[in-house]
């Protein structure tokens, strides 16, 4: 997993797999999770080689960061990239807040959560109603201007908020959500993120599982954002992606991972992992290799 990605315009470079953290102390978003896999799947990350851990306040409320913050204590902290994020404001029922000062109170706290004194990519994780984008990301310049962080990201924003937010060329990277089946970001955030040499970093790779190769056409009332045919669309495809899979002695998901760490427009991917042999399966993706005529065609059968 020795192969490195710089994050936008940063000196900050990581691994192309890394670790999404919202199962790891994520007991407000998720049920019966146990503290003790969230340590054990943080360790087998880095174990692993994974090199980039990716959390938010809001995963826990804090308790995430802690629990990365302890294990780091056992690891070289060079050999990590700590990504986090924060936007939501306790005082007001978590709702989004981009003041500069709230949010250079959020870095001050997330730097003693994970027990470090610098944090790699440092991320607003909401946009709110109000402050002026230009304004809200000059706390972070300024955050790193401190050596507080090293690189500024910005999540869920929208393409003109991104705009507002970057009329200085500081933002370093995006992340959003973005799969196989949902790729609206393709149309027009993905040229602009490659004229001002942004990073991206999607969100929900698996698309909460469908991706996975778990499901079958008679669980479509599991996933009802989607319509039958859309559904049965998405199944279908799974299916043939399974055919590269077997092939190759991997699993559907390795080979969906596969197909993110081989696009161009994707820097990180993140899948997140509740038991350590989830992160140990996902890292054997890095050794997959696609041919260029498999890669091109799991990206038609998905198109629709």
């Amino acid at each position: 997993m020795a192969n490195l990605v710089r994050i936008g315009k940063s000196d900050v470079e990581t691994t192309a797999l890394g670790l999404g953290t919202n199962k790891v102390g994520g007991h407000n978003l998720f049920p019966n999770l146990k503290d003790e896999d969230g340590y054990a799947v943080v360790r087998k990350a880095l174990d692993e080689g994974i090199q980039l851990l990716d959390t938010a306040f809001i995963y826990g409320k804090g308790r995430s960061e802690e629990i990365i913050g302890d294990v780091l204590q056992d690891y070289d902290r060079s050999k990590v990239v700590l990504a986090t994020k924060a936007a939501q404001d306790p005082l007001h029922d978590y709702q989004p807040n981009n003041d500069p000062e709230f949010l250079t109170l959020q870095i001050d706290a997330a730097l003693r959560r994970l027990k470090t004194d610098y944090i790699d990519i440092f991320y607003i994780h909401f946009p709110d109603e109000t402050t002026n984008k230009y304004e809200a990301i000059n706390a972070l310049v300024k955050a790193r201007k401190e050596g507080k962080i090293k690189a500024i990201g910005v999540s869920n924003f929208s393409l003109a908020q991104i705009k507002e937010a970057n009329v200085e060329d500081v933002i370093d990277v995006v992340e959003d959500d973005y799969s196989l089946v949902h790729r609206d970001a393709e149309k027009e955030l993905f040229p602009y993120l490659a004229e001002h040499q942004i990073s991206f970093v999607p969100y929900f790779p698996l698309a909460s599982g469908i991706l996975t190769g778990k499901y079958t056409k008679k669980d479509h009332e599991r996933f009802d954002q989607y319509s039958e045919a859309q559904f049965n669309q998405i199944i279908e495809a799974t299916e043939k992606v399974r055919q590269i899979a077997e092939a190759k002695q991997a699993t559907v998901a390795q080979v969906i991972l596969a197909w993110y760490l081989k696009n161009p427009a994707i820097s990180v991917v993140i899948p997140g992992a509740r038991k350590p042999e989830q992160v140990e399966s996902n890292a054997k993706a890095t050794e997959i290799e696609l041919s260029e005529q498999e890669y091109k065609e799991i990206d038609e059968w998905f198109k629709n």
